[in-house]
């Protein structure tokens, strides 16, 4: 794994691990890449000191505001793990009982339960892992 400091063409500055040098240009050439402030998808590496066992910076406000959006969906619905598109179609289907719900789908899941009309939302964040 390697982190990167990188900056949008707007200006921003945010980190981000990759597997390798490789993964990194592979996912830029494909638009992967992408500012967590606004979306843009120039995004060049920036200079970056080496990590030297410092004490741990502050976390910044985007990263406390995740934080607290990770604890308030998790106390607040049901994790449904790679359920969730079917969970979410079910719902929306009234097969199942309306209710807040995160968990975790690929891509072509999510894709699909979009244009079939299902609300659902990316979350910034891993869902922690719970076993059922």
């Amino acid at each position: 794994m390697i982190r990167y400091a990188l900056k949008c063409q707007q200006g921003h500055d945010f980190e981000s691990w990759f597997q390798s040098a490789a993964a990194f240009d592979a996912l830029k050439a494909a638009g992967h890449v992408t500012c967590p402030d606004c979306g843009g998808t120039r995004v060049e590496k920036a200079m970056m000191a080496p990590s030297l066992g410092m004490a741990p910076k502050p976390p910044s406000d985007r990263e406390k505001a995740i934080a607290d959006l990770k604890r308030h969906v998790e106390a607040n619905s049901d994790y449904v793990g790679m359920n969730f598109a079917a969970e979410a179609r079910r719902m929306h289907e009234g097969e199942a009982p309306a209710r807040s719900i995160h968990g975790e789908a690929h891509l072509d899941e999510a894709r699909q339960l979009l244009e079939d009309g299902i609300p659902v939302a990316p979350l910034p964040f891993r869902p922690t892992r719970r076993t059922n």
